[in-house]
């Protein structure tokens, strides 16, 4: 199967086609030469040379490791410490070596795999390590903290090496550490630890490690995990829904909550930065913002967001106090962050602004201006229950709207079947809420359905290639 490539059948095709006489022998070389049939056999034996090293290597530290394990207990404290740092430091360094090719030599793409492979296994050590260690010196820890700080590591790792798969291991660890610790934010006994500062500061945190980390490794999987961490952790510590939620809850609280992460995403600039002069992540950025309002308008389009709940004032009181746990000045920095983004981009161009351009800032500025002012005016001064509902229905529907035109007008399939999908899952939804007879929920299912396919369908064959233009 490896060996099962296009260059491979292209060699085997044009052998076939000059044996029968189909193509000339002059013609052959010239294929040959054009797809290298030379360099296939030298790039088998480097990829046969690389699985070989690799399985090598892997049973060579299950080899080191089942020794260490069987002579655990019969060595010091010291000597076992010995070992597994010198476990780490040598499959870290090989590793390293295998990766990054010695000065005025080609890079071996085998080795380079081989390399990184060794540094994603050397990082799972340094966990293992940290694990063990906390064991022989009987340090205290929760499972988060464990997490965290293997995390951190990685992400040191990630820095130095500028790695994408060190960067993406680097963030999975983190979050699993946040989400194990988030529960002792809200119901710890009061005790500061480091591992509760990094879960309450996590929003700060993701944009400020892991969005220069994108850039380190120029990396938009790095890049998206981190706007999902920010977004998710933002969300997760301040708590908002249902919107009336906590008496003693700042009203403010949803408002920042909803807000930030759309108005970050949309006004996103790569050359903020001083030492960028391109766009690399600003597109990815933009098309976050704009799931970031369709979670928000569709979240928010339901009754009971906006509906006191059953509980009232009888919530537990073990709560800690919610002031303590609410990331303030991670909300400040954030906002600080927002208003500076946008004023850098009203203010990015030498010449007037398109038409469609300023048309989109203001629809997206409305977007935000409603997600701010609803929900706080519904918490402070007048309960807008149905209107509010009315509101972010009638915002979702603009959004999916928007979002077909611009399928339409652009060919864009992502932006067409997004808007489609949108609009759809927005009147199953309603239907599912409101009390309604099977009949007409079988009724409203089969047409939006039929509708679905028969737009879809109508939207293929009006592209480039498509039955209809083909007809043309």
């Amino acid at each position: 199967m490896f060996l099962d490539n296009f260059p491979q059948k292209l060699r085997k095709e044009a052998q076939l086609w000059r044996d029968e006489g189909l193509i000339s022998s002059s013609l052959y070389e010239q294929i040959a030469e054009r797809y290298q049939f030379k360099n296939l056999e030298a790039a088998v034996r480097d990829r046969n040379k690389a699985i070989a090293i690799a399985i090598g290597g892997v049973l060579l530290c299950l080899g080191i490791i089942t020794f260490v394990a069987g002579n655990w207990q019969g060595g010091s404290r010291e000597v076992r410490f010995i070992l597994m740092i010198s476990l780490f430091f040598a499959i870290a360094i090989t590793g390293f070596y295998n990766w990054r090719p010695p000065e005025g030599k080609k890079p071996d793409k085998s080795k380079r795999l081989l390399g990184e492979g060794l540094l994603i296994l050397s990082a799972f050590i340094f966990g293992a390590n940290l694990l063990l260690m906390a064991q022989m010196f009987n340090i205290v820890g929760s499972t988060s903290q464990l997490f965290l700080a293997w995390g951190l590591g990685v992400v040191v790792m990630a820095f130095s090496l500028c790695i994408n798969s060190l960067g993406i291991l680097s963030i999975i660890l983190v979050e699993i550490g946040y989400w194990t610790g988030l529960e002792g934010l809200w119901y710890s006994s009061g005790e500061l630890t480091w591992s509760r500062l990094v879960v309450q500061h996590m929003p700060l945190l993701a944009w400020l490690v892991f969005v220069p980390l994108a850039y380190f490794c120029r990396s938009r999987w790095i890049f998206g995990l981190a706007a999902f961490v920010f977004a998710s952790s933002l969300q997760a510590n301040l708590n908002p829904l249902p919107l009336l939620n906590y008496a003693d809850i700042a009203p403010w609280v949803a408002s920042f909550a909803f807000t930030l992460p759309p108005a970050l995403f949309w006004s996103y600039d790569d050359q903020l930065f001083p030492t960028i002069n391109y766009r690399l992540f600003q597109p990815l950025a933009r098309n976050l913002a704009l799931v970031s309002f369709s979670i928000v308008f569709y979240v928010l389009s339901f009754r009971w967001v906006w509906k006191l709940p059953d509980y009232g004032y009888n919530r537990p009181t073990t709560l800690t106090n919610l002031f303590e746990s609410l990331p303030i000045i991670d909300l400040g920095i954030l906002s600080g962050l927002a208003v500076l983004q946008w004023l850098f981009l009203l203010r990015q161009r030498n010449n007037p602004p398109r038409r469609e351009v300023i048309f989109t800032t203001a629809v997206i500025g409305t977007f935000l201006a409603f997600i701010a002012i609803v929900p706080f005016w519904h918490q402070t001064i007048s309960r807008i229950d149905e209107l509010g509902v009315f509101i972010f229905n009638v915002l979702l529907a603009t959004l999916a709207w928007g979002l077909i035109q611009e399928g339409l007008k652009l060919s864009n399939r992502s932006s067409f079947w997004g808007g489609m999908l949108l609009l759809t899952l927005q009147i199953i939804s309603r239907v599912q809420e409101y009390d309604t007879d099977l009949l007409f929920k079988s009724l409203v299912f089969v047409l939006c359905g039929s509708a679905l396919i028969s737009a879809g369908l109508w939207f293929e064959r009006r592209l480039p290639g498509g039955t209809s233009a083909s007809k043309k």
